[in-house]
């Protein structure tokens, strides 16, 4: 056995435990990226759902799906923050072999997560209508947009209890449970939106008729949600108590501990910040795609009305390159868990290897899928939508994101390894950096006051990235996500 064959089994519980680098990725990412399939796939066909609704309320409906599209990313953003408190605590303790300790961050983790998860749905629910009015949506959307807030606050504290135990798994290495977990979750998710939204499918000639007459349209599909994030962490918790190789939830550990909860929240709030502040920056984003559809629409001598769609082609773009990112994604979880466990091991020149190699495997995948983006735009616009608004703007943007599928790569494999890690506090000030001081002011300057629109606005997004990746590789290079934590 070589020397490096040998520095590659060097973790000392759960299920990652003398496992080669290569055959850990595998073992890793590859669930993952199903997991994230499927949910991406959930997106995409919320929006076919709404879609498919009456011709008079299409875009409407389409326009407030997309602005909850970016609750979505709010809800997922709010819940991820003790989720990687636990995959970075609990990685550090499989590497070195203290499986008490991860037990008891475990417990931990689950019940600050249900707590949280409250806090989150009061939020939503006294944000939805100021929301509708920041993004300048009609008032027909405005109203949808209120009602599919609300009706997902219902299902947010279970929401957040299924992100931290999925989350806290893979910090044990275990991606599998997780993935066999989103495909219940998902199936669930799409049946009962579909049903409740009354919608008939068309696919070419076919036309699947909705068997169903509930017919509560955008309601509906948020219901499909709520009921969906029931169902997962009501799984996600029997798989934790019956447990997982050196990993199991216990009663004993779901009382409040203080010393615990503060290691969780240390990593956790940093990454929370970090991923609110980009998230109101892309509600700014929002607000200048709404203040260009005034504008077209004043262009076209209609005082005191809308544009009605670019907020559409906007998230239909935005669905097609969360697909892009998925390998990314996917990737960057397992480089994370990965370098957690060999630096908890003791093994920082593992760690380090380990992210490389990774960020070259998302390199090449990524790519790829830039490929499609590019030159099957129009194609990928049609099965979401026919609107002629959409035909002409989404391929356009898809173009724009394509060519700059290798920086998103780095990108996001760096990000997610150092959180990985529990380097919470530097990706948060990167990203904060990066969103405000030059996605904003550039797209700002692109989209509205040199008039280029909606493709100005993704000049800007795209090449703010790829400046975000090189700042993610200064940081990787520089060597402090290796600290104790």
């Amino acid at each position: 056995m070589t020397a490096q064959s040998d520095n590659d089994n060097l973790i000392k519980s759960g299920s990652l435990a003398g496992k080669t680098l290569w055959g850990a990725i595998i073992f890793l990412a590859l669930p993952i990226l199903v997991q994230q399939f499927l949910i991406a796939c959930v997106g995409l066909a919320d929006k076919m759902f709404a879609g498919a609704l009456p011709e008079e309320i299409v875009l409407p409906s389409l326009d407030a799906i997309g602005i909850g599209s970016y609750i979505g990313w709010f809800i997922s953003i709010a819940v991820s923050g003790v989720g990687i408190g636990a995959q970075a605590l609990i990685a550090r303790s499989m590497g070195s072999g203290d499986v008490v300790q991860g037990n008891r961050v475990l417990g931990q983790s689950i019940t600050l997560a249900l707590f949280w998860g409250i806090v989150v749905a009061i939020g939503l629910w006294f944000f939805a209508a100021p929301l509708g009015v920041l993004c300048q949506l009609s008032g027909e959307a405005q109203a949808y947009l209120v009602d599919y807030i609300r009706v997902l606050a219902i299902g947010m504290p279970a929401c957040a209890v299924m992100t931290a135990g999925s989350m806290a798994l893979h910090g044990s290495g275990d991606t599998i449970r997780p993935a066999i977990v989103a495909i219940v979750v998902n199936i669930v998710n799409v049946f009962v939106s579909w049903a409740m939204s009354g919608a008939d499918m068309m696919f070419g000639s076919f036309e699947l008729v909705n068997p169903f007459s509930y017919d509560y349209y955008v309601i509906g599909i948020a219901i499909g949600s709520s009921c969906a994030y029931i169902i997962g962490a009501l799984l996600i918790l029997g798989v934790l108590v019956k447990g997982v190789t050196d990993l199991r939830l216990k009663v004993k550990h779901l009382f409040f501990q203080c010393s615990v909860i503060w290691r969780i929240a240390k990593i956790g709030i940093p990454n929370f910040f970090e991923g609110l502040s980009m998230w109101v920056a892309n509600l700014f984003i929002l607000q200048f795609i709404g203040q260009i559809a005034v504008n077209l629409a004043l262009s076209a001598g209609q005082d005191g009305e809308v544009e009605q769609g670019l907020q559409g082609a906007h998230i239909i773009a935005v669905q097609w390159e969360s697909l892009s990112f998925l390998p990314g994604f996917a990737i960057g979880i397992a480089a994370g868990t990965l370098a957690g466990q060999y630096l908890g091991a003791g093994q920082v020149e593992q760690a380090k290897r380990a992210i490389r190699v990774c960020t070259w495997l998302a390199v090449l995948l990524m790519s790829s899928f830039g490929m499609v983006m590019i030159f099957a735009g129009d194609f990928l616009t049609a099965i979401i939508s026919q609107e002629p608004i959409h035909a002409e703007l989404v391929p356009k943007l898809l173009f724009v994101a394509g060519v700059m599928q290798v920086f998103f790569a780095v990108m996001m494999v760096f990000r997610q390894a150092l959180k990985g890690t529990g380097d919470t506090l530097w990706t948060f000030l990167i990203t904060s950096f990066s969103s405000w001081c030059i996605r904003l002011p550039i797209a700002w300057i692109l989209g509205v006051q040199l008039g280029y629109g909606l493709v100005g606005i993704w000049y800007a997004l795209c090449g703010e990235m790829a400046i975000r990746a090189l700042l993610f590789y200064c940081r990787f290079k520089h060597g402090g996500w290796v600290k104790e934590i």
